[in-house]
């Protein structure tokens, strides 16, 4: 007579097996003099598995600025722009990933913007000339953005090689790179992934110039 496992042993038999099998990426995100890039967007593509991902997301505005400055999410992302500010903002991006304007509103608008086509989205404010933010939508299942010290941690990643994608606001044309092919063995990986930007003038103010969120609309428009 075979031996029937059961049910329950099978289930747990099964979860111990892809726990076993996640890896962790710690990727570092540098420019071409090995310096830490804060804000740059790593996206991999890969042959196993798909992360459980939030339907929703937030672009918050604090002090007149965009937070988080960069934003990735998956296409098919719906995102809310609540407004932290005690003033009104206007928010509005002409960018062909996605083109939509929030007029004027304090708090948070009762509706979430649906981004559904990929690409880079430059956000601006009608009021505030020196607001810049920036949405990155990706097909990718597995994404981050990197830190003040330019490292980001992709967690529970089933082993296995992926295709990498790069991007930074910095970058020369705007448009996201590729980044090479990665095996990530299920101990887990370090990696070191560099991308050209063009550098920051010292004696740039602290807030973006007015024609900055033309620059950069200028720039995601190529793609």
């Amino acid at each position: 007579m075979p031996h029937v496992i059961p049910p329950l042993l099978m289930a747990a038999a099964v979860l111990f097996s892809t726990v076993a099998r996640a890896a962790t990426l710690t990727a570092e995100m540098v420019d071409a003099q090995g310096k830490p890039l804060k804000d740059a967007v790593l996206t991999l593509k890969g042959t196993a598995g798909q992360p459980d991902l939030a339907p929703m997301a937030d672009m918050d505005q604090r002090d007149q600025r965009f937070a988080p400055h960069v934003l990735a999410v998956r296409t098919g992302t719906q995102i809310r722009f609540p407004n932290s500010d005690n003033i009104r903002h206007q928010v509005y991006s002409f960018s062909p990933a996605k083109r939509f304007e929030l007029r004027l509103y304090g708090g948070t608008p009762s509706d979430p913007v649906l981004f559904d086509r990929p690409g880079v989205v430059v956000l601006g404010c009608n009021i505030h000339d020196w607001m810049l933010g920036y949405i990155y939508v990706t097909d990718d299942p597995w994404f981050g953005v990197s830190n003040d010290k330019g490292t980001l941690t992709l967690d529970n990643m089933p082993a296995g090689r992926y295709v990498a994608t790069l991007w930074h606001p910095q970058a020369f044309n705007g448009q996201p790179v590729p980044g090479g092919e990665i095996d990530i063995p299920a101990a887990g990986l370090h990696r070191r992934f560099s991308i050209a930007v063009q550098p920051k003038d010292d004696d740039m103010p602290a807030s973006p110039p007015p024609s900055a969120f033309g620059d950069a609309f200028h720039k995601a428009a190529q793609e």
